[in-house]
């Protein structure tokens, strides 16, 4: 068995389908790798990995917006193709076996791409406990996730 663990940000919000009955929340996370050439100039490479979590513990998914920092691992499937100007290409899709949330973007890293994250790094409907009113009323766990 070949397990793969990948952590990095997701490049847009997951997307929960339904394919021939069963649930799949599929996504896609970027690594960033910094490292200096020959000359010692910094450079950064950034692989893009195509995530697909076969689950029914869709509950998940809501918190896998754009820019959130995530741990995945799972089997690695690598798929060669042909572009129609007959380069060859490949592309690396994760079956995912575990999902864990690591937190938010950077704050200062906003967005004005109209994605609906803010400037501190919160999209609009993500929890943040710093952000919870303090009515009196007993909140829940910042820990206690549904899944």
């Amino acid at each position: 068995m070949i397990k793969l663990q990948v952590i990095g940000n997701l490049g847009k919000d997951a997307v929960v389908n339904n394919v021939n009955g069963k649930t799949v929340i599929n996504f896609n996370v970027a690594h960033t790798e910094r490292y200096k050439d020959a000359q010692g100039n910094q450079k950064d490479r950034t692989t893009w990995v195509d995530c697909s979590y076969w689950t029914d513990r869709t509950a998940v998914a809501p918190y896998l917006k754009k820019g959130t920092q995530v741990y995945v691992e799972g089997t690695p499937d690598v798929r060669s193709y042909t572009t129609a100007d007959g380069r060859n290409g490949a592309s690396l899709t994760l079956r995912i076996v575990s999902v864990q949330l690591l937190g938010a973007k950077p704050a200062g890293s906003g967005s004005s791409d109209g994605s609906g994250t803010s400037s501190d790094g919160n999209s609009g409907n993500s929890y943040n406990p710093s952000n919870a009113s303090s009515n009196g009323a007993e909140e829940a766990p910042v820990d206690d996730l549904p899944f």
